[in-house]
């Protein structure tokens, strides 16, 4: 990822081995990462069984929420794909009856939207 992405707000992929070592320690037996996006300092994790959102928060990070969606409470989601003079995409996802989107990230060109809709679809329809 980038740094003009990075300040921008756009979230770049993060390997599998990179957040199972970091992040490990809050799955359940028998969850396994499937995707993960990095946004400066904040991380969310797609699992077999829900969406982990860590946030760090303060200036030094030291201050840090794990926020757990389970897929069964996500009502709906959009993906809005970048176009030729856009620099990113955008996943927007709505938990249990809200009106607006609960969540909304950004990713930057080299994450592949399609892929994030996919397992989002697999776990919520």
């Amino acid at each position: 990822m980038g740094l003009f992405s990075a300040i921008l707000g756009n979230a770049g992929s993060v390997s599998q081995d990179q957040l199972l070592k970091q992040y490990g320690q809050l799955l359940i037996e028998g969850e396994e990462i499937e995707l993960g996006f990095k946004l400066i300092r904040d991380t969310f994790i797609f699992t077999t069984k829900r969406l982990i959102l860590v946030d760090k928060q303060g200036l030094t990070a030291s201050k840090t929420e794990y926020k757990s969606v389970s897929y069964k409470s996500i009502t709906r989601f959009s993906i809005e794909t970048a176009g030729t003079f856009d620099l990113d995409a955008e996943l927007k996802i709505w938990v249990s009856s809200e009106l607006q989107p609960s969540i909304r990230k950004q990713f930057n060109k080299s994450v592949n939207v399609y892929e994030v809709q996919k397992v989002l679809a697999h776990h919520v329809l």
